[in-house]
């Protein structure tokens, strides 16, 4: 794979990653933080970013992202990726991206309520750029993302020359600990979940390009990983600068889009908002076409169906649930996706800490990372309880006092640890068995 080819698949990973949510998340968090935006953003950076980058070294590794969950029991394989991309495609994140689609590029400039026409015109050209698979490097790749940084250039080059404001005194949470609240930031943006789903994506685009054997797939994999961990963490770092000197033009801000939509129009009035539509838009339509592309290729190389077939199905769903409202998506998904983010990060953990899988130790092996699993999915609900404030009183009480990262909602990660270093000293005190290649 030349080099051209290989930084036309980084800037695409790119721009699968940046929906709308990303460009939203710095902005509030680096007002918030005020003095103490680099701070916090060095920590939101990573997990937002870090997380999501060693996903994806790891499915490289793998050299197919459905490797990843190959030890498991087939029930519970075949149910991860159900749910995973499932939730991250017509069930909430599809649906989400055509509303914030509409709710920031359409709106601003439409009285009227144009949602049911707009998600259906917006899923139509998804579902044809998506259709043509072999040609997702070329428009997201070589033409959508270029023009994407473009748009955020002229908005980011503006505000430096022309700040409108400056960094206002932090709030309780960032001036006690800016850093740690932004790790918990970065983490709930849940990119990690999502690079689990682009992986189908990123390594079947490597392998268009006559790219056959495990170790070159791991070797441009992690060159793609390093190009999306460099855009993505200027990306952030642009949108959390705009966000600490939004203070005076957007005092007290309800959210990100709040504050991008009032820097626009202040740098550039209409001009500004024409633009940040036309950001939103397309931030909205390279994610909409990566996790069809997702979906369409599980369903494709796991139940037969075909990518057509697929494809169409889920964008007649997004099409529809999109209407369903925002806030009813929302409560119906998310909790699922809080749990299913834990169980992501624990299998790669996993991957890496492990023991290599060998013939005669495969059940012990499938053993180990079936209770990984359940460990995650067990602490995982219980984080996901406590962010929709949806635990008993008693419990959360005796939770805050005894479980280790509860107030950061990682729960599971101590234990996740715990469960893979006692399986390994498990593994180490059993016979030595001879490794065979998978």
């Amino acid at each position: 794979m030349n080099r051209r080819d290989l930084a036309a698949i980084g800037f695409m990973t790119f721009a699968l990653f940046l929906g709308a949510g990303n460009l939203i998340y710095p902005p509030l968090m680096a007002q918030q933080a005020g003095d103490n935006w680099l701070i916090a953003i060095g920590g939101f950076l990573l997990t937002a970013v870090g997380l999501p980058a060693i996903t994806l070294v790891v499915l490289g590794r793998l050299s197919s992202a459905d490797k990843l969950t190959s030890a498991l029991p087939k029930w519970m394989d075949r149910s991860f990726w159900f749910l995973v991309l499932t939730t991250l495609g017509p069930a909430f994140v599809l649906p989400r991206a055509v509303t914030v689609a509409y709710e920031m590029g359409i709106k601003p400039f439409y009285s009227g309520n144009g949602l049911m026409v707009f998600s259906a015109l917006f899923c139509a050209l998804t579902l044809w750029l998506a259709l043509k698979p072999g040609k997702l490097i070329d428009y997201i790749g070589k033409i959508m993302t270029p023009a994407l940084i473009a748009m955020l250039t002229i908005l980011v080059v503006a505000a430096l020359l022309n700040p409108l404001g400056s960094p206002s005194q932090a709030i309780e949470i960032y001036e006690q600990a800016p850093a740690v609240n932004g790790l918990i930031q970065g983490y709930m943006t849940l990119d990690a979940i999502a690079a689990v789903a682009f992986g189908w994506v990123i390594i079947q685009t490597i392998r268009s390009k006559g790219v056959e054997s495990k170790k070159a797939i791991s070797y441009y994999t992690l060159r793609i990983a390093v190009i999306y961990s460099v855009l993505m963490s200027l990306c952030y770092l642009a949108m959390g600068y705009l966000g600490s000197t939004s203070s005076e033009i957007a005092p007290s801000a309800s959210n990100g889009g709040e504050i991008l939509t009032r820097y626009a129009a202040g740098e550039f009035g209409v001009l500004g908002q024409l633009l940040l539509a036309a950001i939103t838009l397309m931030a909205c339509l390279t994610t909409t076409i990566g996790l069809t592309n997702a979906n369409s290729e599980y369903y494709k190389n796991t139940y037969g169906i075909t990518f057509k077939v697929s494809a169409t199905v889920i964008m007649v769903l997004t099409a529809i649930i999109s209407n369903v409202g925002l806030e009813t998506i929302i409560e119906v998904s998310l909790p699922a996706i809080l749990i299913l983010c834990p169980i992501a990060i624990a299998l790669i953990i996993a991957m890496i800490l492990m023991p290599e899988k060998t013939s005669t130790e495969k059940p012990a092996i499938s053993m180990s990372h079936t209770t990984v699993v359940c460990i995650a999915a067990l602490f995982g609900t219980i984080d996901a309880l406590h962010i929709l404030d949806k635990l008993p009183e008693g419990m959360n009480a005796f939770c805050e006092q005894w479980l280790p990262l509860y107030a950061s909602h990682t729960s599971w990660l101590l234990p996740v640890f715990i469960t893979i270093f006692v399986n390994k000293a498990f593994s180490k005190a059993m016979p030595k068995r001879v490794a065979i290649n998978n």
